[in-house]
This record gives C-alpha cells, sequence and structure tokens, in this order.
C-alpha cells in the first residue's frame, strides 16, 4: 500500500483518546502502517513536538475497557517518528493556509504528502468550515494523489438533516472518497454472521417466515452516560443507538445473498431490508433510568430516554409476518449485545410433552461480550430416564482476558479505509433510509417511563412483548465463557 499523510481534526477530544490513538497504536503494533505514514494531529492548543508525544504515550496509558492490551515502547517510539502537530481554528480560513504550507515542508523533506486522509473527530456544525476551506486552499484536490474523508456517526439527526448533510459531503467529495463511520461494522462477530451464513448451507434455508417464529435484539449496557450528558440530552438512546447500531445488526442478520463480496453488493442488500422495514410507533416504549436527571450537564426537566423497546417488521416476501422485537439501553442488568433468531416448534414434535419440550431452537449471534455463534438444542439427559435438557452449541473466540484476538471496531475500519474498502460503511442512501424508518418513532414525543437502575427496562417493554403471547430472551451467561 502507497503511504499517506492521516490529518486528525480534534487529536485532543475524546473521540481521539477513547478510539482513534489506540486504533492507530494498534494498526502499528501489526505492522499495518505503510512506511513513511504520517499522523498530522489538529486541536486549538498549543503543543510542541515532545509535548505531542507526551499525550500520546499518557492517552495509551490510561484505563480503557477498549484497549487494555500492553503498549510496547519500540511501537510507540514507530509513531512518535511519524507524529507531528499543528495548531489552529477550525473556522479560521488562515488555518488552512498554515497547513497547506505545513504539507509543502513535509513533501520537501521526503514525506508522501500526495494521499491524504482527513478525520473529522469534530462536531458536524463545523464540517462546512473544514470542507469549504479545505477546497479554497486545494487540500481536497486528487490531481496527484488520492484524498479520504472520514466522519463518525450520528450523520444528521432526522432523514431531512442526514440528507442536508449528505449533499454538503457531495459538494466537495465523490461518494467513493467518503466513509461514514458506524463502529458496529467493524465488529469482527458482527461481520462473522455474513461468513457464517453464506459459506454454510444448513441454516441459510431457514432464515425465512416459514421457519422463524421472531427474532429479537438487544444492545444493553449496565453503566450509565459517563461525561456524555451534554450530547447525550440532545439525543437519547433510540437516535443514538437505535438508528444505526442495532439496524445494522438486523441487516446482517435477515439480508439477502450478495452477489459477489464488494461494496456495492454488500450494501445493496443492507439497504433492501432497511428500505422494507415498517415503523409502528404504537409499538414504542422508551425509557429513562433514575437518578438520569442528576448527571452533569442534564437537563433537571430532560425528556430523554435512556431505553427503548419497539416492534417492528420487514416488508418482503421472505419475512412477512414475522415480528422482530428491538430493545436497547443504559443502566440495565448486564453489558451485552445479541441477536436471537427465534425458531418455530412444529406441530408434530415428538418430545414436546415432556418438560422442556416446547422450548424453541435459537441461533444467538453475541456481539459482545463472550463473543461467538450460538445455537439452542434440546438434549437428552444422560441417564436411564427420557428427559430433556437445553443447552448450546457453540463457535466461540478463543481469547483469554490478556489477549486481543480480533481487530478492535476502530482499527479495522482505519485500515480499511486506508485500503479504500468503503463495505462496511454506511452510504448517503443507507443513513437516510435509517433515517427514515427512526423518524416517526422519534416523533412520538413520549415521555420516558422512569425505570430502576440494574433492571431489564420498564415492565411497559415486557406488556410490549407479552402481548404477542412472547417474552423477552434473558442474555446467557454460559455463551462462550473466557
Amino acid at each position: 500500500m502507497d503511504s499517506f499523510v492521516l490529518i486528525i481534526f480534534g487529536i485532543t477530544g475524546n473521540l481521539a483518546q477513547i478510539k482513534l490513538i489506540p486504533a492507530l497504536y494498534d494498526i502499528a503494533e501489526k505492522g499495518l502502517l505503510p512506511k513513511n505514514t504520517s499522523i498530522i494531529g489538529i486541536a486549538r492548543g498549543k503543543k510542541n513536538q515532545q509535548e505531542i508525544k507526551d499525550y500520546f504515550k499518557q492517552v495509551l496509558h490510561l484505563e480503557n475497557r477498549h484497549h487494555k492490551h500492553p503498549i510496547k515502547n519500540q511501537v510507540l517510539e514507530q509513531l512518535y517518528n511519524n507524529l507531528h502537530y499543528l495548531d489552529g481554528y477550525l473556522d479560521d480560513p488562515n488555518f488552512y493556509i498554515k497547513l497547506k504550507k505545513y504539507l509543502d515542508d513535509l513533501s520537501k523533506d521526503g514525506v508522501n504528502c500526495k494521499n491524504k486522509i482527513y478525520y473529522l473527530a469534530t462536531y458536524p456544525n463545523l464540517y462546512k468550515d473544514i470542507f469549504k476551506n479545505l477546497q479554497a486552499s486545494g487540500l481536497n484536490k486528487q490531481t496527484s494523489g488520492w484524498v479520504r474523508l472520514m466522519i463518525e456517526k450520528p450523520i444528521g439527526v432526522d432523514e431531512k438533516s442526514a440528507r442536508e448533510l449528505n449533499q454538503l459531503l457531495l459538494d466537495y467529495y465523490s461518494e467513493d472518497q467518503i466513509f461514514r463511520l458506524d463502529h458496529y461494522l467493524g465488529k469482527e462477530t458482527l461481520q462473522n454472521i455474513l461468513t457464517f451464513r453464506f459459506s454454510n448451507e444448513i441454516f441459510e434455508p431457514l432464515i425465512s417466515k416459514d421457519f422463524i417464529d421472531h427474532i429479537q435484539i438487544i444492545a444493553a449496557e449496565d453503566f450509565g452516560i459517563g461525561a456524555r450528558g451534554g450530547y447525550y440530552d440532545s439525543v437519547g438512546a433510540l437516535k443514538d443507538v437505535g438508528q444505526n447500531h442495532l439496524l445494522q445488526m438486523l441487516a446482517f442478520a435477515t439480508m439477502d445473498p450478495p452477489s459477489e463480496f464488494s461494496n456495492l453488493a454488500v450494501t445493496k442488500q443492507r439497504n433492501k431490508i432497511l428500505e422494507k422495514l415498517i415503523p409502528i410507533p404504537k409499538k414504542l416504549v422508551l425509557g429513562q433510568y433514575e437518578n438520569y436527571k442528576s448527571k452533569e450537564n442534564v437537563d433537571p426537566n430532560s425528556k430523554a430516554d435512556t431505553f427503548f423497546a419497539f416492534k417492528t417488521e420487514i416488508d418482503n416476501d421472505r419475512f412477512k409476518g414475522v415480528p422482530i422485537y428491538i430493545r436497547g439501553g443504559k443502566k440495565l442488568a448486564k453489558t451485552v449485545t445479541e441477536i436471537a433468531i427465534v425458531f418455530k416448534n412444529p406441530a408434530n414434535r415428538l418430545f414436546k410433552h415432556m418438560d422442556s419440550g416446547e422450548e424453541p431452537n435459537i441461533l444467538f449471534y453475541r456481539i459482545q461480550p463472550n463473543e461467538g455463534i450460538v445455537l439452542k438444542i434440546l438434549v437428552k439427559k444422560p441417564g436411564h430416564k427420557s428427559e430433556l435438557e437445553p443447552n448450546y452449541m457453540q463457535y466461540c473466540y478463543k481469547q483469554t482476558p490478556d489477549n486481543h484476538p480480533f481487530p478492535d471496531p476502530y482499527e479495522r475500519l482505519i485500515f480499511d479505509a486506508i485500503k479504500g474498502d468503503q463495505t462496511f460503511f454506511n452510504d448517503a442512501k443507507e443513513v437516510e433510509t435509517e433515517w427514515h424508518f427512526i423518524d416517526p418513532l422519534a416523533k412520538q414525543k413520549k415521555p420516558p417511563i422512569i425505570y430502576k437502575e440494574g433492571s431489564w427496562g420498564p415492565k411497559e417493554a415486557d406488556k410490549l412483548i407479552e402481548a404477542d403471547g412472547r417474552s423477552w430472551i434473558e442474555p446467557s451467561v454460559e455463551f462462550c465463557p473466557i
């Protein structure tokens, strides 16, 4: 791969500290950074070369639940040798003149600045200034190399604003230059769903309305909003994760086989599912955990949701009539993310008269923790009696508490952007389609129901699924133990 310069706007922000800098370290540790690649961090505060090095070292040694493995000094030194810093205000046109000169000077010193990745770890209200000034200074041109742009979700706050932001992006860049990052698409276990489904012919014929009773998806966290009060209070859980992460999980679990494993083919099939999702505003429950309003930067009268549960269906021939129940939130009983495909019980099941004989087979995609793919089955208990017990057939990732067997999502997606592979990034249509589904739910303005911390959310969420004669599956602790 060709070397390039990675320019991170907002290098001292929370996102850079928690996600980007650790991911860059991991890419370097695995020898995946092309030689002579340079990193330029940009922020408002002044820092000299030693101070930016000290900052990187400090960040990598902070306690970070996403990045727990040891830091090697030789890898740090490699990063230091290619690390630069430039201070300035992103709405100031003069800063971009300074940035252009800085890049020209690096080029004279033999650094390849023809290929560029701009990573916007900033607030979206700065995008327009950044794009306009990069264009005015000629820094977005691809005359002698490639230019790519990485931006984070959320892409807009509703369909209208997402459409406007996508148009703003396309005013300055072509679609093949834009990498819209939803880190769930970079999760190893989510990507493995495609391999599991389309490399094995055993289960795929069963993934249809003829065999599936219903689908459940959960993304639960046992912790609260932390220091994100200002952001979270303006967005809420439904828009923060329901609009993107959980819809992507559903798309991976239900999409048709792509014609080939390519960006266009895979994204096309994800989009086809999202376009056929039916919003049912009456089947929505919103909640807020106790003591949320006492958190920093949260409105004392906040109506923000920290929990949601809703029912939907896919309006296509394959899944028509199969109910889908989706829930997520904070301060819940466990931190767990999984998809459960619950199969129908045939009327002529032989042992249905026995204890556990009516329990359904369930295919689980456990995204986190204890990652794996698990099939719940019924087996005979050892002994002279004919007795049944539920058990699990499991594919588990081989891991220990000390290793990191698969890439962090940010590591994978940054590396994909380096390669120019957009397969696991969102395109404009995909983002707008997600918002098209969520908007009718978000516009309900239902007051959130207060729920106890450490519970599974408000009781009204139980009633949502129980009204159909079903119940929520409590995530098992028996999957893939470390």
